[in-house]
């Protein structure tokens, strides 16, 4: 069994979903998208599944809400941070 291939975390797959959703992979490059996205899964629990099908049969549509809510504040967090910091590297020394 190689872990990396066969087992994810379930979160990764709704962040990208908003992610795309939003249009933030527009307006960032990939190195920013990549420190955002570790911002975003990091404010969030693991939720670790082998195969999407199993959460899309089994999750129950209220935990499934809940999940993207806390995927759509995390996102709004990090967009939050990535602006400070812009901000901050913007201002003249």
């Amino acid at each position: 069994m190689r872990l990396h291939d066969d087992i994810h975390n379930y979160y990764e797959k709704i962040v990208v979903e908003e992610i795309i959703k939003r249009k933030l992979d527009e307006k960032y490059d990939d190195d920013v998208m990549a420190d955002f996205c570790c911002t975003v899964l990091n404010q969030l629990p693991p939720r670790y599944i082998r195969y999407d099908v199993d959460m899309a049969f089994y999750l129950p549509q209220a935990e499934r809400i809940h999940m993207e809510e806390r995927v759509q504040t995390a996102i709004d967090v990090a967009i939050s941070q990535i602006s400070k910091k812009k901000n901050l590297n913007d201002q003249p020394s």
